[in-house]
């Protein structure tokens, strides 16, 4: 059998960016003190200007807004949209036992310098869980072509980790219930973009031009897998 093509034409092929958490329920708490939300909004702002410049036009935002959506009813509105591809976005922190405490601003907060990276999970109770698996390996191979490193501390067989690593260089897991990506009818992937309780990576990951570089290989990633089947 040969290869098969999709042959989606760039401005029909449609892709829902899920802004992970929302307002109320803000999700990590920065070493800073900054809410998760805010990290995942702005890289998914810049994910649809990406796409938008490679000749994306079917693209629309989950949550941008900061509604209290379930994980569910993300997965129903880009059912509804009738998305061909999912990209929920997060950032990470680690298992409580990592945490230590500093002053910030008058505010003592946690931190954890130990780990850094991002990592990309895919669910095998998805939809389309062989495309689910595509998408994030080319997602893994171009953030490491852009020179992002994936964090394996998820892979740690402590409680509240042990997630199947499929492989270490691309940052790839195997997480099957995920809430969004297994209720989910496209191939949908979750990445955890970096580690916001690390002082260092989270000054690294509310830059624009980290983020321009993240949302870039995001978006490549994507054009790979509008062709290839």
């Amino acid at each position: 059998m040969g290869v098969t093509l999709r042959v989606w034409n760039r401005a029909d092929f449609i892709v829902a960016v899920d802004v992970g958490h929302s307002l109320k329920e803000g999700g990590a708490l920065s070493a800073r003190g900054v809410p998760e939300f805010l990290f995942n909004r702005d890289l998914a702002e810049a994910v649809i200007s990406e796409l938008n410049l490679q000749g994306f036009r079917n693209l629309f935002l989950i949550g941008v807004l900061g509604d209290a959506l379930t994980l569910k009813e993300r997965a129903q509105l880009a059912l509804a949209k009738r998305a061909n591809l999912l990209v929920s976005l997060h950032h990470d922190s680690v298992q409580p036992k990592y945490l230590s405490t500093w002053i910030y601003e008058q505010r003592q907060l946690s931190y954890c310098d130990r780990f850094h990276g991002y990592s990309i999970f895919y669910s095998e109770r998805n939809g389309s869980p062989k495309a689910s698996l595509e998408f994030a390996h080319l997602l893994g191979e171009e953030l490491r072509n852009s020179g992002c490193i994936p964090s394996l501390h998820h892979a740690e067989n402590i409680k509240g980790e042990r997630r199947q690593l499929l492989d270490g260089e691309l940052g790839t897991y195997r997480f099957d219930d995920l809430v969004v990506l297994k209720s989910s009818a496209m191939p949908a992937v979750l990445l955890e973009a970096g580690i916001i309780v690390n002082r260092a990576e989270e000054v690294r990951l509310a830059d624009p031009q980290t983020q321009k570089l993240m949302a870039a290989s995001i978006a490549r990633a994507v054009v790979w897998f509008s062709l290839n089947d």
